[in-house]
């Protein structure tokens, strides 16, 4: 499976995220995304996503906004700790979105992922509590990462 992992704010590529995707036999884009300019960190992820077809995208926090803001078609998203309220300009998703979020997060707000939830009539299975803070590295939070990626293929 080929995944676009997005990454977030003053965060780099290659990290354990986007690592544990490709050491699981994944093909993983993950480009660099300035952190000072959102609208170019878009522009470069639609460049990748539109060169590559992924098939599925997953953004991280910052990661998140971006990928809610992509023209993305049918392609499903898995986001981590969106920070759609901090980036950005889009407040919807697409059916078929999951989310992954920690209660304890004390970057981006648990809340935030339950409102984004309601507001666009997702199923409450689409928010899924996992991780004990806002990086969700821990290997519960990356096992239900993987797993998302791969159920979402299978749709």
């Amino acid at each position: 499976m080929k995944i676009l992992f997005l990454h977030g704010w003053q965060s780099v590529p290659g990290g354990i995220k986007p690592t544990f995707l490709k050491d699981n036999g994944h093909e993983v884009l993950n480009p660099k995304l300035p952190d000072e300019d959102f609208g170019e960190a878009l522009l470069i992820a639609q460049q990748i996503f539109d060169m590559h077809s992924p098939d599925v995208v997953v953004g991280s926090s910052r990661g998140g906004a971006v990928a809610m803001n992509m023209r993305a078609s049918d392609t499903r998203l898995v986001l981590l700790c969106p920070a759609w309220k901090k980036f950005g300009s889009i407040r919807t998703v697409k059916p078929g979105t999951v989310i992954l979020h920690s209660r304890a997060d004390d970057v981006v707000p648990f809340g935030d992922s339950e409102e984004l939830i309601r507001s666009n009539n997702l199923p409450r299975e689409a928010l899924i509590e996992v991780g004990s803070d806002h990086r969700l590295a821990d290997p519960e939070s990356l096992q239900m990462m993987l797993r998302c990626c791969e159920r979402l293929t299978r749709v």
